[in-house]
């Protein structure tokens, strides 16, 4: 059943060249109760009206001097809103098939024959309501159900990054006390990413796979991880393992995040000269994001403390990262690196 408030308050805007037909439908109108009633003789005025009144329903006379309802229908397709169900009931003293096709052509729901009925006007104008009113609830209802989908979807966003940060932090809080590296790194990856000319989508996605990078010393020792002097050779490929760990955590997955936290994982300690681990790779067979990575966790572990040894001053770090530059460092990744360092952007 409509809502009885709304049906009150339906807008009405009736184009008809002559006084004595918008009187008619006028009085017929008011009498049924529907109030909210504009008019005019004039078809010319059709758009202002319709912009300042914004009606529910029309009534158009077809044959009009000056401007006929066929040009008014057709204005009328240019002043909607897409999507939008606006009826309109021709108002005609004209029954021929033609005239009829090409109103429905243009855009017209329903006739009204001259002279007019008013049980005839008043069961078409309801029956147009009718219509125009469920689309109206059903359009409120499309748009509040977006809204909750934006919303949730937003909401998935979040818990998602949140899961991510969370999972990044797992693992540090075995050598960094303040679980802050990971944040760090990812930091100062999406800046070089942003200086590499990455798009949005990509230092998006560097920043939020980042914090992944060594999710895999989970399954190292604490004896090997938390070991403050140098590592003996067998130590040291036990933590290179690290790398293998985290990037088979990270298999399998259909999401671009895990899928380059995984690459991130397993090649953020290769080299560009071809000395790193695990697979010893050189140059651009790293991927990118490994790169990047490689340098933003090296600069964060070099100026801040661990277990194993102090902080490096910032200008300390600096002159070792161009020292390694060509050998450990990709030179492009270097270059954008310190544009960001100097720029202040990460401190």
């Amino acid at each position: 059943m409509m809502d009885e408030l709304w049906i009150k308050n339906a807008k009405f805007l009736i184009v008809d060249d002559q006084d004595y037909n918008v009187s008619l439908l006028e009085r017929i109108l008011r009498r049924a109760g529907y109030l909210n009633v504009s008019s005019t003789t004039e078809p010319q005025q059709l758009e202002a009206l319709y912009n300042e009144f914004q009606p529910d329903i029309i009534l158009l006379d077809l044959h009009m001097p000056e401007m006929d309802g066929f040009t008014a229908l057709n204005q009328l397709k240019r002043l909607k809103k897409e999507g939008d169900y606006l009826p309109v009931l021709i108002l005609t003293a004209d029954v021929t098939q033609e005239s009829r096709q090409k109103a429905l052509h243009e855009g017209a729901n329903d006739f009204l024959t001259k002279p007019f009925d008013r049980t005839e006007v008043m069961l078409r104008i309801q029956n147009l309501l009718r219509t125009r009113y469920y689309h109206l609830q059903l359009h409120d209802y499309n748009q509040h159900l977006e809204a909750r989908v934006l919303e949730r979807t937003k909401e998935l966003k979040q818990a998602k990054y949140e899961i991510l940060q969370v999972l990044g932090r797992t693992s540090e809080y075995r050598d960094d006390e303040t679980g802050q590296h990971t944040q760090r790194v990812a930091r100062l990856a999406k800046e070089i990413g942003a200086a590499l000319a990455l798009s949005a989508e990509e230092v998006n996605l560097i920043e939020q796979a980042t914090p992944l990078h060594d999710i895999g010393k989970i399954g190292i020792p604490d004896g090997v991880l938390l070991k403050p002097g140098r590592f003996t050779p067998e130590e040291f490929e036990q933590m290179k393992m690290h790398t293998r760990i985290g990037a088979n955590i990270l298999d399998g997955s259909s999401f671009p995040v895990l899928q380059w936290a995984k690459t991130i994982a397993l090649t953020h300690h290769e080299k560009w000269d071809g000395s790193g681990y695990p697979n010893g790779l050189s140059g651009e067979e790293i991927p990118l994001p490994g790169r990047i990575v490689a340098l933003a966790d090296f600069y964060d572990a070099l100026t801040h403390e661990r277990p194993y040894k102090r902080a490096w001053t910032k200008e300390e770090a600096l002159a070792e990262i161009e020292k390694q530059n060509g050998a450990h460092f990709d030179p492009k990744v270097v270059t954008a690196f310190m544009s960001v360092i100097h720029s202040n952007v990460v401190q």
